[in-house]
């Protein structure tokens, strides 16, 4: 499938209705009665899509990942023939980013067939060990109207992209080890992903640099 269909499909995914608003009484409680669920449990749209696409490719732990992947390959040289260089550093960070792209379009636009939200949703009501707990199930779940189900459309992409990769990476990085390390460091960052949208907003609380006035 090329680029062009996949775009479109992202684009026109999504809920043919937009959500219907709540009754007048439940805008008037009070707002210290919300809850503290994250307030985008509404029904993705295409547009929902296209932004969680781009912020899961070059948002902040996207490429904070990459850093740590590319800085990794770098120390232990792999792929070997990009060397131990800055220059194969970023050589490193773009193969990764390409991958990542391409798997989060793939993603995005599958989910339209069985109507997955890629997105994760915190709830920092819940325990700790729950809130751990729910980081890993969710690298392999997703969302659909509120039943969590396996997350089809995330198994294709991280496992497809991986698979066809091998024809345009380094003779070094290529074959069914190197692939099958590369499918599990693409749920591994999902994971590292949904730590970090579950429990970085508590985190920066407690760092006096983001609560400067």
């Amino acid at each position: 499938m090329g680029s062009l269909p996949l775009l479109m499909l992202l684009l026109t995914g999504g809920p043919d209705d937009p959500p219907v608003p709540p009754p007048p009484q439940q805008n008037a409680l009070p707002t210290t009665q919300a809850s503290s669920v994250d307030d985008s449990s509404a029904p993705i749209t295409g547009i929902g899509r296209l932004d969680w696409t781009v912020k899961n490719t070059i948002g902040p732990a996207s490429l904070e990942i990459g850093v740590l992947s590319a800085g990794w390959g770098t120390v232990f040289n792999h792929p070997r023939e990009y060397g131990e260089s800055f220059d194969g550093f970023v050589k490193r960070y773009g193969l990764r980013l390409s991958g990542i792209a391409t798997s989060n379009v793939a993603e995005a636009s599958l989910g339209v067939i069985w109507a997955e939200d890629p997105r994760y949703h915190r709830d920092d009501q819940l325990p700790f060990g729950k809130r751990f707990a729910r980081t890993l199930k969710m690298t392999f779940m997703s969302d659909r109207n509120g039943e969590e189900i396996p997350a089809y459309a995330r198994f294709i992409a991280i496992v497809g992209t991986n698979v066809l990769s091998d024809s345009w990476r380094p003779d070094s990085d290529r074959g069914p080890g190197n692939t099958m390390d590369r499918i599990a460091m693409g749920f591994g960052s999902r994971l590292l992903g949904n730590m970090y949208e579950e429990f970085w907003p508590d985190m920066k609380k407690h760092l006096f640099f983001f609560n400067k006035h």
